[in-house]
Formats: structure tokens, sequence, C-alpha cells
């Protein structure tokens, strides 16, 4: 059974979505069967892997109007597409019964085919990132290094508490990671002993510099490794996957 990990962060542009598309093709480079769930109304996943116009939409399968329909991106590597449509589900849904468990139910099929299942929640923390939530193993939050940023974080771990009492017993954050890291910049090395404070063996090692690169590759529609593999941010995301897979071999 595949891990399923929600990568959750309500605050935007602290490189979540770039984070799900380029750990997902490292840990697929690693030889892992990925399988990337696009729950943003965005569509910034989608489009990270130059998909367009997507036939089949995590949107019409939330309306129960098909299963989820995973689109090969690379080896290893399958998406699930999301449209600006998505945008409408959480008030079309918000009448559903058991409106929480409907993403749960669409991804139960799934779970044996992959190795690790990573989920790209909305910058918010309604009944996407709910649905997201009740359906993870884990909860992984990309951070930039930076003080407001710290003080955001109260909230997503208080719904993360609301999930777990009421929703998902087993969910927990396994990973907080930095990014857009300058080790040169002193208040980026102060927030990250605070992050390290706070979290303590949640926290990665590994960080994730600022690289210009990061930004061009989904112009691209394409990943970081494939885009230029011998970038600072090919290198950071390779180590985070490799530790990834490192902590999950010492947990089981």
């Amino acid at each position: 059974m595949g891990r399923i990990i929600a990568c959750s962060n309500h605050k935007g542009g602290v490189g979540k979505t770039t984070s799900v598309v380029n750990i997902g093709a490292g840990l697929a480079r690693l030889k892992k069967k990925v399988l990337l769930v696009d729950m943003d109304p965005q569509a910034n996943l989608t489009q990270s892997f130059g998909v367009n116009d997507p036939e089949f939409t995590i949107y019409e399968a939330l309306k129960g109007e098909h299963a989820l329909v995973p689109i090969n991106a690379d080896t290893n590597l399958d998406v699930i597409a999301s449209s600006l449509e998505l945008s409408g589900a959480e008030m079309e849904l918000s009448s559903e019964a058991g409106r929480e468990y409907i993403f749960t139910e669409l991804l139960d099929p799934l779970v044996d085919k992959y190795d690790y299942i990573m989920i790209d929640c909305p910058p918010s923390l309604g009944l996407l990132t709910i649905n997201a939530l009740t359906a993870a193993d884990e909860l992984f939050i990309p951070l930039q290094p930076h003080y407001l940023a710290i003080k955001g974080l109260t909230k997503i771990i208080e719904v993360k508490d609301k999930v777990k009492k009421r929703l998902n017993k087993k969910i927990e954050i396994t990973g907080v990671f930095v990014t857009q890291y300058d080790r040169r910049k002193i208040l980026h090395r102060d927030v990250v002993d605070t992050i390290n404070t706070y979290f303590q063996d949640k926290v990665f090692n590994t960080k994730i510099r600022d690289n210009i690169a990061l930004a061009e590759a989904p112009s691209q529609g394409t990943d970081i490794f494939r885009y230029n593999p011998n970038c600072f941010g090919a290198e950071d995301y390779m180590q985070l996957c490799k530790e990834i897979l490192k902590r999950h071999s010492q947990s089981k």
C-alpha cells in the first residue's frame, strides 16, 4: 500500500506546488511509482507537466461523474489533473453526505498501485484541503524562512488536529522543510533555528535553496530534473527525496 502524503500550507508563495512536482519527480527517478494529485483549482501542478485541457480532471471525479483518471507524466510518474472549475467544488459538495470522505473513496482503488501518492492542496483550509487530510497518512508542510510564515502555522496545525480527532486518526505531521533558503541571510538562519526548536525531528535537514531554475521549469512543462539536472534546485530536491526515503525505511 502506498504512502499518502498531503502537502499543505494556506499561505501562498511558499513553493508548495514546486515541491510536490519535484519531490514526485525525484522519487520517480529513485524507482518509486508515484501519483501526484492536483487538488488546487489554480491547476499549477497540472500545468507544470504540460497538461493542458485534460479530458478527465479531479473536479468531475469529486462530482461523481467518473473515477480518478491518472495521466502519465514520465517514467514511474502519473498525475491526476485539476482545472479552474474545481474552484466551485467546495460550494457544490457542501450539502453532500459524508463530503469529507469523497476523495478518500475515489483514491482507494489506486492506493495499492503506487509507492507514493502526494496531494497538492490549495492555499486554503476549506473542504478540498479537509478531503486531502482525511485521505492522507502524512502531512508535509513547506515553509519560507520568514517570521510571518511561522505565525501562520497555528491554523494549519489546528485544522490537522481537528481532522485527526474527527475524521482520520492516522494523520500526522511527518515532514517540515524550508524553501527559498539563503544561508547568507541572518533572518533565514534565525527562522530555521525557530522551526527546528518547534518541530524538532520532523524538520528535514535538506533546505531548498533559492534557485531561478525552479521558477523557470514549469514554463517548459517539466520538472527540475529534466529542465536543468545540474542546478541547485535539482540537487536539493534529490537530496530531500533521499532523506524522505531514508526516514520511511527507518519507520517501518
